[in-house]
């Protein structure tokens, strides 16, 4: 545990409590590679093109651990490394993330292709039903979508 104080909330709102969790884009990054590209390790998590700097990735991961959005659990196969998983709490924003993909796609200039943005759209129950199958069944593999990436 850090030496620092808690620090106190601005207010009560729960759109303001959940955004001094999730309010840097790093945070709601790393749960969307957890959720959607499958992605484990601290490697994984520094290797993703987002070019995130491996001090603020280390600290994004223990205010999402402290958070209770992720688990660090250690490798069966090699105890050196430490898999990250999502939590109840973590695939539980699963709808947020949709929103926010399905939107960004939509207003702006993006990757993402309109084909699969749309069906994402059109099928959002069924993607998230899958979402949480996967994080049950603790499957890594990324998520697709009629045998495509969901991510590009």
């Amino acid at each position: 545990m850090s030496g620092k104080p808690k620090s106190k909330r601005r207010s009560g709102c729960p759109v303001s409590v959940s955004l001094e969790i999730l309010g840097d884009r790093w945070s709601l990054l790393i749960i969307r590679d957890l959720m959607v590209r499958g992605f484990r390790t601290f490697k994984e998590f520094a290797e993703s093109g987002e070019d995130i700097a491996t001090n603020i990735l280390a600290d994004r991961l223990k205010k999402l651990e402290s958070a209770g959005i992720i688990a660090a659990e250690v490798d069966g196969s090699d105890r050196r490394r430490v898999n990250y998983r999502l939590t109840t709490k973590g695939v539980d924003l699963a709808p947020l993330l949709l929103e926010l993909l399905i939107w960004g796609a939509r207003y702006e200039n993006t990757q993402a292709s309109c084909a699969v943005i749309e069906k994402m759209a059109e099928r959002r129950q069924a993607l998230l039903s899958e979402v949480r199958r996967r994080w049950e069944d603790n499957d890594p593999r990324p998520l697709q979508i009629n045998g495509r990436w969901v991510w590009p």
